[in-house]
């Protein structure tokens, strides 16, 4: 018997740090992350997962009055931190803007961006990062003053329209103008936040940004109802976990973490039912997305029970978006294409098997 076959996964990977190069308890610095091929092995080394956030954006990513993190990709922080580390506290949240975000993530300053980014092929491919899946199906939209009488996005000709620079939503844009032969100044802004003040300053007379974001940015308002967001949508914003190639490892992880939020409520698994089901469930599936059949945990270098804990500390994906961007939050946004599949809508998870 190998002397190591007594101890826990995660006892396994703390050994295999001396093997892998590095002395355990020693925190990998951000260049040597960023080209080791193991952030799975740093975030442990490190105790902590730093997650990539907006950090101003309503019901996705912010602070409240108490100074904690809330909103959904919060949340989905919480859910990576609690499948990796085994508790939802042991996340670090770095707010990144649009414009620094891809060079942060590439110099290993933050382990994952969970920050309203759109899946393109020009971020996928050459560009030595991935996408761990979807985690929010959105599309581009417009916000104005409603009295302004603006019914639809091609009645914005001759306005003034504010949009975030460094984005996908400056060139949905720039193609949606030049589609519709559209005569429109395009004013840009760093930030969400200050394209939002821009446009409550007056400077602009439209706002651009995926609908998602509208909607939070809308509530923050003095008066929100004195703004409509338009009916047009006008792009195909597929929302992600992004991380850095190279790291095939972590990219199952990332992926397979998200995989088990949707599957968990597309199985009725919830907080307070997980740790029975992982015992004694009747669906042989759901008792392998738990740990009781299989061992998926250490085929993924994560504890057996990962899915129980994480499930347990935050939730399935549809209580994560019920109570951030859902019924039981100010936004009120209704499921759509966020739907399970098995309700008209596109979250999917492959099967654990």
């Amino acid at each position: 018997m190998s002397p190591l076959s007594f101890l826990s996964p995660r006892r396994l990977r703390e050994a295999a740090i001396v093997t892998l190069g590095g002395l355990a308890g020693v925190a990998l610095d951000s260049g040597e992350v960023a080209n080791s091929g193991s952030t799975l092995r740093a975030i442990e080394t490190r105790g902590e997962l730093i997650c990539g956030v907006d950090g101003n954006l309503v019901g996705f990513s912010s602070q409240n009055d108490d100074g904690d993190w809330v909103g959904f990709d919060a949340d989905l922080c919480r859910a990576y931190a609690a499948a990796i580390l085994g508790d939802p506290d042991d996340v670090r949240f770095v707010p990144v803007t649009t414009v620094e975000r891809f060079q942060m993530l590439a110099d290993g300053e933050v382990d994952l961006l969970v920050r309203n980014t759109s899946w393109t092929f020009a971020r996928d491919v050459g560009q030595d990062f991935d996408f761990a899946g979807i985690a929010y199906f959105d599309g581009q939209g417009f916000m104005v003053p409603a009295d302004l009488g603006i019914s639809s996005a091609r009645d914005i000709n001759g306005a003034r329209v504010c949009v975030q620079a460094s984005t996908t939503t400056a060139l949905n844009l720039d193609d949606y103008i030049a589609a519709n032969n559209l005569d429109v100044d395009v004013i840009e802004y760093d930030t969400a936040l200050g394209g939002l003040e821009g446009y409550v300053g007056g400077e602009c007379d439209v706002y651009t940004n995926d609908l998602s974001s509208l909607a939070g940015l809308r509530v923050s308002l003095d008066n929100p109802a004195e703004h409509i967001l338009l009916p047009d949508v006008i792009s195909k914003e597929p929302l992600g976990p992004v991380i850095r190639s190279g790291d095939s490892h972590f990219h199952d992880v990332a992926q397979w973490v998200l995989y088990t939020l949707i599957a968990a409520e597309e199985f009725g698994v919830t907080s307070d039912n997980v740790a029975a089901l992982a015992q004694n469930s009747r669906n042989r599936e759901v008792l392998r997305m738990l740990g009781g059949q299989d061992d998926f945990g250490s085929r993924l270098g994560l504890e057996v029970d990962f899915a129980v804990t994480m499930i347990a500390a935050t939730g399935n994906y549809g209580d994560i978006f019920n109570r951030n961007l859902g019924s039981g939050s100010e936004l009120g946004l209704r499921r759509g294409l966020n739907a399970q599949w098995t309700e008209g809508g596109l979250l999917y998870s492959p099967p654990f098997r």
